[in-house]
């Protein structure tokens, strides 16, 4: 019998509360090395709660996550890039006077290990870190086809590049497990095939593991090997995309028939 590697992720009964009410009813889920794993509800199932619990934002009231076989109880959200976690939000937080270039380069910071002394005296080894720092972008910025706009102020981009520059400066941090929330949110089908197929292309070379938080039913379908399904923050479904899709509970969950349509043509595209 082959072993299974363990899981990268382990949530476990996680249980989260904003005064009398559960957002997270004791949530549990694996997510194993190098999947991509959405996550998916309707408004209000528990997606973005459970993504601030993972990343320190939130500071969740009982169970437990475990990351690379370490529980996150009581780690600090500063901390969290450090442990190999990385980020992209909703509503994109970018310093938005700065330039691409400085935006992406905000996420290398943890990476250093040169101390204030060492800065203040430009030592070799902080001209070492930047040199690394500098490769490092400037591979992203081809990737991502950033490179045309480095300089440019990151508010005056359109919004779907603004996305790749926030999905740079995750990606340039090293991480492990990369949490995006709602990549597609704002991009028209001709974008979102195309971050379908970055994802694709990003996992590999970075050795990423990647949960995402989506709406958009046929991009979690096409680039995931597990779904996870929430509603009121509770699980669900947990599967395969053809098995969530065959679900009752996630059909019901997203508002009967046309759900079960949008589901059936998440399946054909």
């Amino acid at each position: 019998m082959i072993a299974l590697p363990a899981p990268l992720l382990s949530v476990r009964d996680v249980v989260m509360r904003f005064g009398g009410v559960v957002a997270l009813g004791g949530v549990s889920f694996d997510v194993a090395p190098n999947q991509i794993c959405g996550l998916i509800g309707p408004n209000g199932s528990g997606k973005t709660t459970l993504f601030n619990c993972i990343s320190g934002i939130y500071r969740y009231a009982e169970g437990d996550i475990v990351f690379d076989g370490t529980s996150l109880t009581g780690v600090k959200r500063h901390r969290m890039a450090g442990r190999g976690i990385g980020r992209t939000f909703q509503n994109v937080a970018l310093f938005r006077s700065l330039s691409v270039r400085q935006n992406i380069l905000v996420g290398a910071h943890h990476l250093g290990r040169s101390g204030f002394i060492a800065n203040a005296l430009r030592l070799p080894i902080v001209r070492a870190e930047e040199a690394a720092a500098a490769a490092r972008l400037d591979a992203l910025l081809d990737l991502l086809d950033l490179a045309r706009v480095a300089d440019s102020p990151a508010g005056s981009l359109p919004f779907p590049t603004q996305k790749r520059v926030e999905l740079a400066r995750a990606l340039i941090g090293a991480p492990k497990l990369l949490l995006l929330d709602e990549p597609a949110g704002g991009l028209n089908h001709a974008e979102v095939d195309e971050l379908a197929a970055l994802l694709d292309r990003i996992r590999g070379p970075f050795n990423l593991t990647i949960l995402l938080v989506e709406h958009h039913m046929s991009l979690v379908m096409r680039v995931s090997e597990q779904v996870v399904a929430l509603e009121f923050g509770r699980k669900i479904a947990d599967g395969t995309p053809a098995e969530v899709r065959r679900e009752p509970e996630v059909i019901r969950a997203y508002l009967g028939e046309t759900a079960e349509e949008d589901l059936r043509h998440a399946a054909s595209a």
